[in-house]
C-alpha cells in the first residue's frame, strides 16, 4: 500500500508505516495544485495531513481510500466530498489533549502574572517590581469550560491541582445520566448552558470542535454575560469565536484574553500577522501551537500508524468521522442459508431487479461453516413476488424473515 504524507510528520511515524510494508512518499510541503498533482502521480491509497487543506479536486485526482488527519479537527478536509466518493476520513482524537491543556494554563498564568510584559520590560533594561507585583492568583478562582471533550477534561484535571472550582457546559451532558456520571467521577459542576459558564467563570476557556453548530457560538450575546475583568482563553478554533465581539468585550468589560487561535491566521507557517485584536491591552497570544509538543506529535504519529495498520490488516478504520450514524434503511431482510457460493449473489440480484437498495449487510457463519445468516438492511420494502423469487430461486436459501425497522 502506498501512503502520501503531505505535512510535517514524526520520523517515528514514517518508520512505523514503512515497517508495515507500506511504500511511504514523504512530501511535507505539498499543498494546493502541487498536492493534487502528487495524489495523481503517486497513486497513493492513503493520504496523511495535519493542517494542509484537502479538497474535492485532490480526491478526484487519484486512488485515495483513506485520509488520516494527524491531529483532532477535520475542518481542513472536505469531509462531505470524501463521503460522496466512499473515502474514509479518520483522525487522532485526544492525542494532543495534554499539550493543549498545558498551553491553556500557560496562557492563564501569563495573563495573571503579566509574564510577557515582565519579560519585555526586563529586556528593555527596566526594573519595575512595584508595577508587576500585582496579580490575582488562580487558587480559588472559578474556571468555566465551554466544551468538555478530551482537552476540556485534561484542563479540568489540572484545575483541581490549582485549587480551582470548575463549571462546565457541554452538549455531551444533555443526557442526565452522562451529567450525573461526570459529576461523580470528576467533581465538576455541570450547568445548563454556556451563558451560565460565562457568568460564573473568573476564567473561561473554550474547548469546542468546529462544527456548523459551534461556528461563532461565542458571540456578543454570550460574551455579554462575562464578569468584568474575567480571563478568556481560546485554544480551540478561531472560528468558534466572533473576534469582533470579543474585541468589544475587551474594551467594554475589561476582559483579559489569551489566544492560541485567531480569526484570520496566515496560510503558511511563516508570514505577517495583522490581527487587530493583538493590539488591544490585556491580550496575549501564541502561534497556534497548542498541539506542538514532542510528546503530542509522537502520540499522534503512533495513532496514525495504528489507524493505517488496522486498515491494511482488516480493512476497518478506527476513528472514522464520516460514516453514517443512521442509514435510511426501512426494512431488514434476514436470510438463513447454506454457506455456499452464489447464495448472496442470488439475493442481491433479486433485490436489484426490484430496485431495492442494500444499505448495510452482515453475514454470520455458524460453527462448521455449513450455514449462515445474512442480515440485509434495505431502503424499501421488497414486494412479495421478490421475496418468493429469493426463497424459491435457490435451493440453498433456507428461510426468509422481513423485519420493519422503526
Amino acid at each position: 500500500m502506498k501512503i502520501l504524507i503531505a505535512d510535517k510528520f514524526e520520523q517515528s511515524g514514517v518508520d512505523g508505516l514503512k515497517a508495515l510494508g507500506c511504500e511511504v512518499v514523504y512530501e511535507p510541503n505539498l499543498k494546493d495544485e502541487a498536492l493534487t498533482a502528487a495524489v495523481r502521480s503517486t497513486g497513493a491509497q492513503v493520504l496523511v495531513v495535519r493542517s494542509t487543506p484537502v479538497n474535492a479536486a485532490m480526491l478526484d485526482a487519484g486512488q485515495l481510500s483513506l485520509i488520516v488527519r494527524a491531529g483532532a479537527g477535520v475542518n481542513t478536509i472536505d469531509v462531505a466530498a470524501a463521503s460522496q466518493r466512499g473515502i474514509y476520513v479518520s483522525n487522532c482524537p485526544g492525542k494532543n489533549a495534554v499539550a493543549v491543556a498545558e498551553l491553556a494554563f500557560a496562557l492563564m498564568l501569563a495573563l495573571d502574572r503579566r509574564v510577557p510584559d515582565n519579560v519585555s520590560a526586563l529586556r528593555a533594561g527596566q526594573w519595575n517590581k512595584k508595577e508587576f507585583s500585582k496579580a490575582q492568583g488562580l487558587f480559588g478562582r472559578t474556571l468555566g469550560l465551554i466544551g468538555f471533550g478530551s482537552i476540556g477534561q485534561e484542563v479540568a484535571r489540572r484545575a483541581r491541582a490549582f485549587g480551582m472550582p470548575v463549571v462546565v457546559w457541554s452538549r455531551r451532558f444533555a443526557n442526565a445520566d452522562a451529567r450525573r456520571q461526570a459529576i461523580e467521577e470528576s467533581g465538576i459542576e455541570v450547568v445548563d448552558g454556556p451563558e451560565q459558564v460565562m457568568a460564573r467563570g473568573d476564567i473561561v476557556s473554550v474547548h469546542l470542535a468546529l462544527t456548523k453548530e459551534t461556528r461563532g457560538l461565542v458571540g456578543a450575546s454570550l460574551l455579554g454575560h462575562a464578569k468584568p475583568g474575567a480571563m478568556f482563553i481560546n485554544t480551540a478554533r478561531g472560528e468558534v469565536v466572533d473576534y469582533q465581539a470579543l474585541a468589544e468585550a475587551i474594551r467594554d468589560r475589561g476582559l483579559r484574553v489569551g489566544l492560541d487561535v485567531f480569526a484570520h491566521e496566515p496560510a503558511t507557517a511563516e508570514g505577517a500577522m495583522t490581527d487587530p485584536i493583538l493590539l488591544l491591552p490585556n491580550v496575549i497570544g501564541t502561534h497556534h501551537i497548542g498541539a506542538s509538543t514532542d510528546q503530542a506529535q509522537e502520540a499522534i504519529a503512533a495513532e496514525t500508524v495504528r489507524i493505517v495498520r488496522t486498515f491494511v490488516e482488516t480493512g476497518g478504520v478506527p476513528n472514522v468521522v464520516n460514516l453514517a450514524k443512521h442509514t435510511p434503511a426501512t426494512h431488514m431482510l434476514v436470510v438463513r442459508h447454506r454457506d455456499k457460493p452464489g447464495v448472496l449473489a442470488h439475493v442481491f440480484d433479486r433485490l436489484r431487479a426490484a430496485n431495492i437498495n442494500v444499505q448495510e449487510t452482515e453475514n454470520i457463519i455458524f460453527e462448521g461453516a455449513h450455514a449462515a445468516v445474512a442480515r440485509v438492511n434495505l431502503d424499501g420494502e421488497p414486494p412479495k413476488t421478490t421475496l418468493d423469487q429469493i426463497q424459491s430461486g435457490n435451493p440453498d436459501v433456507l428461510d426468509l424473515q422481513l423485519i420493519h425497522l422503526s
